[in-house]
């Protein structure tokens, strides 16, 4: 239990480190990520008005149709391609990416990759 706290410590500290550096607006805001051991989740934010524009997790009803199992790669796609969906209804295409503090790996790289796929530009 003790190395979970320390990985997870670890972890918001980059993040304070990440946000520090990156802003949202409300013409370009950012795309956060945070993952679980079960879940994925993502928010469109403009940090000025301190507002979340939207948001896609893998608990959405719409998600859990396409991807069944909220922890894999599929599930993470189906996330990206959903929130780059809403955000493009919206009006918004260009965004700033957060990763939270975790590594460009895995889960939040296809997350990513599905977003730019679906036409956000970062």
């Amino acid at each position: 239990m003790l190395k979970k706290m320390v990985k997870n410590e670890a972890r918001q500290k980059r993040h304070r480190v990440v946000r520090n550096k990156i802003h949202g607006t409300a013409d370009r805001p950012r795309l956060n990520v945070y993952r679980s051991l079960n879940h994925i989740y993502a928010q469109l934010i403009d940090d000025d008005a301190g507002v979340t524009l939207i948001s896609a997790s893998t608990l959405d009803k719409e998600v859990k149709e396409k991807a069944g199992k909220g922890y894999n790669l599929d599930a993470a796609k189906v996330v990206g391609q959903v929130v780059a969906g809403r955000a493009l209804k919206k009006g918004v295409k260009d965004i700033v990416f957060d990763r939270g503090g975790y590594k460009y790996h895995g889960r939040v790289k296809v997350l990513a990759d599905a977003a730019r796929e679906t036409g956000l530009n970062f």
